[in-house]
């Protein structure tokens, strides 16, 4: 059924009934029980020092909404509490589940690790009133959460949501927003697009230049390309941005503290038209460039050196010291060969290492890459082009153009994560190009993101334990402000959550459809800009603001 029949289909009394055990992503496992578990301004919450952090956490999110700032302490009393605690017992529920009962008198989160615990207050969080995530206190309001029983764990360990920062800069603060949007459905990755043809937007110590010169662009394409180039038009307005050191640190704690890794992406060897305008000597020209200003894919690739090899590697170095996760991006995907083809040095080159030709260079480039990060405890992932003229022994592959190549990967033994433009390109058109905002192209509706499955029929069991899980993109070419991506990737992320977190029997899409309202409340009230066409008979589609 089309997704707006759906919603059409859903009246004013579906948004208005009880709304407190529409949970998304769906636990595992809810028993529902009878009465409610009601919040006063002496409710205590009880943790241990293991958990205090997500307990303050918690404390933090009741407070603005309900006025009480409540009791963190170490032991429980007689009175109404919310009690964190490790449990080793529910060890197979992994390192990310949780067991939550909801009692008249008390809230209880059990983990076997602190992940879980965070989760479980994810949950605890949708069991109440949406009013809860409003930033000043609220009149009027019974803080009750209904009784109930939920165990649960993630299907897939990768829950990933990508922001491109390099196209359109995105300020420290709509970051921070982005990521706690995601720890609020269980999202867990945060696939960071730093460097691109058309900005480099991180601070290195280094090569200073990279973010002086590479991060602002004299002004931006209008519209889109034209086949004309004498047709196109530009801002005169220079487009600047880049993080420095600091904002790196304070967004991976952020990010830390919710339970997600952030991973950077640095471009190469395509896709690297800011560095080269910073750095000439890192092109095949040698020639000076400008940043780029019209969107594409921009023939200026890296020359393939050994000193353009170290160059990187040292810009790596610092990013392994601002990024603790496991895993560095290092691009791969449109890797414009025409400028290493037409080299009399790129041809050497290839000949001199005996790599067949253009594409087995750009493996050879890449298994550098993989070594360096190997070397010191990373791991290397990267587009599924890097499947082309032989795959890094290391690497993880993102499988973009459809799912054959993640498919392949997974058969040859390396990690997957599932991204394809079919399913989980959230800078697609929602409906009618007529009635949206400008969009690279494509159609994809919210109930076509929850259909995609992420482990291909093809694979057999043991090769489909190479995938890791599925992200959702979200590129900025016609994404200028915060607004606009918050309006292209919820509730698409929503869909996306429910997708990697719940077992797959239980993924249904009235059911998702049906709890969806009490969700975009919650969004209503925390001022997001998301986009669902014609969500009740009494409310009217959204548009952007």
């Amino acid at each position: 059924m089309p997704l707006s029949t759906v919603l059409l289909a859903l009246s004013v009394a579906a948004v208005q009934a009880d709304t407190t055990t529409a949970v998304i992503p769906r636990p595992a496992s809810v028993v529902r029980g009878a009465g409610v578990f009601t919040l006063t301004a002496g409710t205590a919450i009880v943790a241990p020092p293991s958990l205090r952090a997500v307990a303050w956490q918690l404390a933090d999110h009741l407070a603005p909404a309900t006025g009480w700032r409540l009791e963190v302490r170490g032991a429980a009393g007689s009175g109404p509490a919310i009690v964190l605690r490790l449990d080793p017992s529910l060890a197979p529920l992994g390192e990310e589940g949780y067991r939550l009962e909801v009692t008249p008198r008390r809230v209880t989160i059990r983990a076997p690790h602190a992940a879980g615990a965070f989760y479980g207050v994810q949950t605890l969080r949708q069991l109440f009133p949406p009013e809860l995530l409003r930033q000043a206190p609220v009149e009027g309001v019974a803080w009750t959460a209904p009784v109930v029983t939920i165990e649960d764990r993630p299907r897939f360990s990768w829950r990933g949501a990508h922001l491109d920062a390099g196209r359109h800069f995105m300020p420290v603060s709509f970051v921070k927003r982005y990521l706690d949007l995601l720890a609020l459905h269980k999202l867990n990755r945060f696939h960071w697009h730093l460097t691109e043809d058309q900005g480099w937007r991180l601070e290195i110590r280094r090569y200073p230049r990279l973010s002086q010169v590479g991060s602002c662009r004299a002004g931006t394409l209008i519209g889109r390309p034209q086949r004309d180039t004498s047709l196109q038009r530009f801002t005169t307005v220079p487009h600047c941005g880049f993080y420095t050191r600091d904002d790196v640190r304070e967004i991976v704690a952020h990010a830390a503290a919710r339970f997600i890794t952030v991973v950077p992406e640095i471009e190469m060897p395509g896709h690297s038209q800011a560095a080269i305008a910073a750095h000439p000597e890192l092109g095949v020209t040698g020639r000076p460039l400008d940043v780029w200003r019209v969107w594409g894919v921009s023939e200026n690739i890296l020359m393939p050196g050994d000193s353009t090899v170290a160059f990187y590697q040292r810009v790596l170095e610092e990013v392994l010291e601002l990024f603790p996760g496991p895993w560095v991006h290092i691009g791969g995907d449109e890797a414009v060969k025409t400028q290493w083809d037409s080299s009399a040095a790129v041809q050497a080159r290839i000949r001199q290492l005996g790599v067949g030709d253009a594409h087995g260079l750009q493996s050879w480039f890449i298994r550098q890459m993989d070594r360096f990060l190997t070397a010191r405890g990373r791991r290397l992932i990267g587009w599924d082009e890097i499947l082309e003229g032989g795959l890094a022994p290391n690497a993880t592959v993102m499988s973009w153009r459809g799912t054959a190549g993640g498919i392949a990967a997974a058969r040859a033994g390396h990690d997957v994560v599932m991204t394809p433009t079919s399913h989980l390109y959230f800078d697609y058109y929602q409906g009618d190009p007529q009635q949206e905002p400008l969009a690279i192209g494509g159609l994809l509706p919210l109930d076509r993101v929850y259909a995609f499955e992420p482990i291909p029929e093809e694979l057999t069991p043991q090769e489909a334990r190479h995938i890791l899980g599925a992200q959702g993109n979200v590129w900025t070419e016609y994404l200028r402000t915060p607004e606009l991506v918050e309006y292209m990737a919820l509730p698409r992320m929503l869909a996306l959550a429910e997708v990697v977190w719940t077992p797959r029997d239980l993924r249904d899409w009235s059911g998702f459809a049906a709890r969806l309202p009490a969700r975009l409340l919650e969004l209503d009230r925390l001022g997001v800009n998301y986009r669902v066409p014609n969500l009740t008979l009494a409310q009217p589609e959204r548009r952007q603001r």
